[in-house]
């Protein structure tokens, strides 16, 4: 339907990492950093990273802003490049 604002479906199970674990990336100790890229079960996905938010906030590019309820989450660009090969095309 257009028009119809998405929302996050807290229910969704998470279904499968995309890339290598964080471990495999070199990108943590074990001790609680573990930056990671998930697929939910019902096509989202969620993005494990560092809460950023307030340090973004006041030096966003115009157009972009984070509402009440949104955070911004900075993962090591090896996460993402890890995860390109299980992003489909559409």
């Amino acid at each position: 339907m257009a028009g119809k604002k998405w929302e996050a479906d807290a229910t969704a199970g998470l279904l499968r990492r995309w890339g290598k674990s964080p471990h495999e990336r070199g990108d943590t100790s074990g001790e609680g950093s573990c930056p990671d890229v998930w697929e939910l079960e019902n096509g989202d996905v969620a993005i494990i990273g560092q809460e950023l938010t307030a340090a973004y906030r006041d030096r966003l590019p115009e157009g972009v802003s984070i509402d009440p309820g949104e955070s911004l989450v900075v993962v090591p660009r090896a996460a993402i490049l890890a995860a390109k090969r299980d992003i489909p095309d559409a």
